[in-house]
């Protein structure tokens, strides 16, 4: 009888353990997770945008909250991005936690006025009296096939404005940790994702799938340590630097990869603290490479002590300067890639 206890407690805990280990998430389910947990805890969270109820979200992120919450809590909006920005604005003035979804960022184009002078800006202007915790959201940068007017990164753009934060989550837990932390923000939050991400699982811990799990905003996340080379990345970078370090590991070099997840605050240093170990950086980013984040990082290393620690000139690995090409040859020529990491590694650390 003993014996037999002991067999079924060993195998229930192999199956324990392999259901922690095959426990993954979407970053698609992590933003819905994140957005029902927070409507659920907070009376004045809402969704508002164009199909986010009745549809479930022109990319299913707002799927069965509508259902779940009614037309008070998941609005939908007519097709006029500056009116229902302004609306959203309105409503954190008045002490709301709007949550206003882009159908895509290239679209907030046509609410930029909103977004930088009344939402980035009304809380110095007013003295500190009026708050503004508003989270703008939806997919951002290139996805595919869509062309030059549906491609754009908009990470440096909005990164460039004091007044707002801006956060550009990576994997399923940075979506849900890192929007958690938006919606409770008491600032307006750009939260750029990324659209070939959505549909991708990554490993999630028990902590990810509580209620009060939450990223702090402004700290970068160590993805994988390594001794010779630092590349810093953001949103899908992330997933080529990643991939490279995986490649150049086969040649004997240690990379170590910078997960930034926010652009404003910027966590500069993780940066120094690496760099003072492995003395080369790389930066990765899918927009385009003049005045982007990684010329940002550029100007900040030239600016501190980190550049005395730099054994070759900060590399950058960006888009290429043009609009989005329609072609898909062309599409993929003007987007970095793995190899185009491998590459500026490789030249940096003098390897042929």
């Amino acid at each position: 009888m003993a014996l037999r206890k002991c067999g079924n407690l060993f195998v229930a805990r192999l199956a324990g353990n392999s259901s922690r280990a095959a426990s993954t998430m979407t970053v698609r389910d992590a933003l819905n997770q994140a957005m029902d947990e927070e409507i659920k805890r907070d009376d004045r969270v809402f969704l508002l945008g164009e199909e986010v109820a009745q549809y479930d979200g022109a990319y299913k992120i707002s799927k069965g909250l509508w259902k779940k919450h009614g037309d008070k809590r998941i609005i939908d909006t007519p097709i006029t991005e500056m009116g229902f920005a302004g609306i959203a604005v309105g409503a954190a003035f008045a002490g709301l936690r709007p949550i206003c979804e882009f159908m895509t960022f290239n679209f907030s184009m046509q609410a930029i006025d909103q977004i930088i002078n009344s939402a980035a800006k009304t809380y110095y202007m007013s003295a500190g009296r009026v708050p503004v915790p508003i989270v703008f959201r939806g997919p951002n940068g290139a996805a595919a096939g869509v062309a030059a007017q549906h491609s754009q990164d908009y990470s440096a753009w909005y990164a460039h404005c004091p007044g707002l934060k801006v956060v550009t989550p990576y994997s399923a837990e940075d979506a849900k940790g890192l929007l958690k932390a938006s919606i409770r923000d008491d600032n307006p939050v750009v939260f750029l994702e990324n659209e070939i991400l959505y549909g991708q699982s990554f490993p999630v811990s028990d902590e990810v799938l509580s209620d009060d799990f939450v990223v702090p905003i402004g700290k970068a996340k160590i993805e994988r340590s390594g001794d010779h080379v630092t590349i810093v990345s953001y949103s899908r970078g992330v997933e080529f630097s990643l991939e490279a370090a995986k490649q150049l590991e086969s040649i004997g070099v240690s990379a170590e990869v910078i997960n930034l997840r926010s652009l404003r605050p910027f966590d500069f240093e993780s940066i120094r603290q690496s760099v003072h170990k492995t003395h080369h950086l790389i930066s990765v980013e899918t927009g385009w490479p003049f005045a982007g984040i990684g010329a940002e990082i550029a100007a900040q290393v030239m600016e501190s002590d980190v550049f005395d620690q730099l054994d070759s000139p900060l590399l950058r690995v960006t888009g290429v300067d043009v609009p989005m090409p329609y072609a898909h040859t062309l599409e993929q020529a003007a987007l970095p890639t793995t190899e185009h990491v491998v590459k500026a590694v490789k030249k940096s650390l003098n390897i042929q």
